[in-house]
């Protein structure tokens, strides 16, 4: 009897959990020029298909940066995986944190 109990509540459990991440999947669409890139590798950071993903990449997460935090980055100064940091940064700082002392973390490209 325990057991068929354990077993409903382990199931609804489940059943909530995968709704609530297939809702939150449903939110993160990546963009298209990011997406033709999938499963490629790269000679090195000079190789051309790398640096057209860098700036993809850029340019898609200083909009994101935007939307979610109201925070403007120039795409230009920063690198595409120095602004996956930032916005993962920007997720965990305190609302009375000021976002520019994480920003001073990175170094500017150009």
């Amino acid at each position: 009897m325990k057991f068929k109990w354990f077993l409903t509540i382990l199931f609804t459990m489940l059943c909530f959990g995968l709704t609530g991440s297939l809702s939150f999947a449903k939110e993160a669409t990546m963009s298209p020029r990011i997406t033709t890139y999938d499963g490629k590798s790269f000679a090195g950071f000079q190789d051309p298909e790398y640096l057209s993903y860098d700036q993809a990449l850029r340019e898609y997460l200083v909009k994101r940066i935007d939307q979610r935090f109201g925070i403007v980055l120039d795409p230009k100064k920063y690198s595409g995986f120095n602004l996956l940091e930032i916005e993962a940064l920007l997720k965990c700082k305190k609302s009375n944190e000021p976002f520019e002392m994480f920003l001073k973390m990175f170094p500017k490209h150009r």
